[in-house]
C-alpha cells in the first residue's frame, strides 16, 4: 500500500495522566524530545484541567514553556473548558484538542457538564482559538460504546460531529476511550462520517482494553482515516472510565504499518528504545509487544 499515516503522539499525556507515580517535568520533556528524534511530528504534552483531578498534569504551564520550538513539529494541549483554553492560548500552543463525550451520563463525569453544553463551549472556543491562530481539534469520546450506558448509537455520533464541523474544526476524532470496538463498527462508522462530512479530516483514537486496538487501527487505515493516536509502549488510559487500559502501542502500531508497506516516516528502533526507557521511569512493564519481541526481520547489527 502507498499511503501514508500521521501518528498523534499521545503518550506524555493520555500515556502518563493515569499513573499514580508523579513523572518529574524533565522526564517528560525528555520523553518528548525521544519522539521527536524519532521523526514524530505531533505531540499531546499535556492537559490544561484542575490539577486535583488530574494531578500529573499539575505541570502544563511548565512543561509548554519548556518545550524545544520547532517549525516542523506541533504540541497539541487538551482542554476540557474554556478555562484550560485560556491557559493553552496563554501559552502560544499550536493545537488544542477538544472533547465531547457521545453519552450523556459519560460527559457528564468527564466534562462536569451536559452535551449540549460541552457542545455551546467548544463554538466560543474554536472561535477564539482560530482568532488566535491556534489549531482547534475535537474528539467525541466513547464513540463506540460507554461504561454507564452501554452501546452508543451511530446517529448520536454523527449528530454531534455535524454540529462540531460548524465551527471549522482542524480535524474530528473518533475515540473508543474503554476499548470495546470492533473493526466492522469502525468502517461502518467512519465510514457514516466520511458520507455526512466529506471535508472534515477523521483521527481515530483506540484503547486495547479488551486486545481489538491494533485491529481497530487497520480498520481504520483501510477506511481511509488519516491519522491516528498512539502511544510510545502502549501506556495510558482515561481515569474516569472504569478499567480503562493503554493506549495503543506506538511501537505495535508502526511495526504493523511497516509490514503493510504504509509509510509513518518514523524510526521504529527509536520508539522501541524509548519504550525501554519509559519501563525505568515508571518502574514497570510496558504493555507493548513489539518492545517485548523485537522486529522481524532482524536489525543487522554493524
Amino acid at each position: 500500500m502507498k499511503r501514508k499515516i500521521n501518528i498523534l503522539e499521545v503518550s506524555p499525556r493520555d500515556g502518563l495522566q493515569s499513573e499514580k507515580t508523579i513523572v518529574s517535568t524533565e522526564n517528560k520533556l525528555a520523553l518528548i524530545k525521544r519522539a521527536i528524534a524519532a521523526g514524530l511530528k505531533r505531540i499531546e504534552v499535556t492537559s490544561f484541567v484542575n490539577p486535583k483531578r488530574v494531578p500529573q498534569m499539575a505541570d502544563a504551564e511548565e512543561l509548554v514553556r519548556a518545550l524545544p520550538r520547532r517549525d516542523d513539529v506541533s504540541y497539541a494541549g487538551l482542554v476540557l473548558n474554556y478555562r484550560g483554553f485560556e491557559r493553552a492560548r496563554a501559552l502560544n500552543i499550536d493545537e488544542v484538542g477538544c472533547v465531547v463525550v457521545a453519552s450523556e451520563t459519560f460527559n457528564r463525569r468527564n466534562q462536569g457538564a451536559e452535551i449540549r453544553q460541552t457542545l455551546k463551549d467548544w463554538k466560543r472556543l474554536a472561535e477564539d482559538a482560530h482568532a488566535a491562530g491556534i489549531k482547534p481539534q475535537m474528539t467525541i469520546a466513547a464513540s463506540f460504546g460507554c461504561p454507564y450506558e452501554g452501546e452508543v448509537p451511530v446517529q448520536q455520533v454523527i449528530n454531534i460531529a455535524k454540529e462540531i464541523a460548524e465551527s471549522r474544526p482542524a480535524e474530528i476524532a473518533l475515540a473508543d476511550t474503554i476499548g470495546v470496538a470492533g473493526p466492522s463498527q469502525v468502517t461502518d462508522l467512519v465510514a457514516a462520517l466520511k458520507a455526512e462530512l466529506p471535508d472534515i479530516p477523521l483521527r481515530c483514537h483506540f484503547h486495547n482494553s479488551r486486545n481489538t486496538g491494533i485491529a481497530n487501527a487497520y480498520a481504520a487505515v483501510m477506511a481511509g482515516v488519516e491519522t491516528l493516536d498512539a502511544s510510545i509502549g502502549g501506556i495510558g488510559g482515561c481515569p474516569f472510565a472504569p478499567n480503562a487500559t493503554g493506549n495503543i502501542a506506538t511501537d505495535d502500531l508502526l511495526y504493523m504499518l511497516n509490514r503493510m508497506g504504509v509509510e509513518a516516516g518514523v524510526d521504529l528502533e527509536k520508539i522501541i528504545e524509548t519504550s525501554l526507557w519509559l519501563e525505568t521511569v515508571l518502574d514497570k512493564p510496558v504493555p507493548s509487544q513489539v518492545a517485548k519481541s523485537g522486529i522481524f526481520p532482524p536489525v543487522a547489527q554493524p
